[in-house]
């Protein structure tokens, strides 16, 4: 399965690339304070506990709701993403809710989770791909 399947076809009306949109979202959990780990630890801190494991694990993933999103990155860095993409807020969050978890997946290979340049190393390699599709 292709980490855009689960993308609405209405993101194509935003002018927007599936890629771009994945790129930038990679950005926002890379800036994020603390990082990727940062951002895991709001899921976790808002109860996400399950969700977050199953992203890192190498099971399923358990999906997450764009008002599960709002509520833990807050509106703000939801906007922020929207601003850079093009793609309206809702839009944003929604796909954002959809992408997340395959992209923590993606980052975390074989259900560990990589510090320092090993992780920036993924993120980079993880970019490169998108950017060929």
């Amino acid at each position: 399965m292709s980490i855009f399947d689960t993308f609405a076809s209405v993101l194509g009306s935003s002018n927007t690339s599936a890629s771009r949109f994945a790129t930038q979202a990679l950005d926002m959990l890379k800036n994020h304070p603390g990082g990727l780990q940062g951002v895991l630890d709001k899921f976790r801190d808002g109860g996400f506990d399950d969700a977050v494991r199953s992203w890192v694990g190498t099971g399923a993933n358990l999906g997450i709701t764009k008002e599960d999103l709002e509520r833990v990155l807050g509106r703000a860095n939801i906007n922020n993403l929207a601003v850079q993409t093009g793609v309206p807020p809702d839009l944003t969050a929604t796909e954002l809710a959809n992408l997340l978890p395959q992209l923590v997946d993606k980052l975390t290979p074989g259900g560990k989770m990589h510090e320092g340049e090993d992780l920036n190393k993924l993120f980079d390699a993880l970019k490169n791909k998108l950017g060929m599709l």
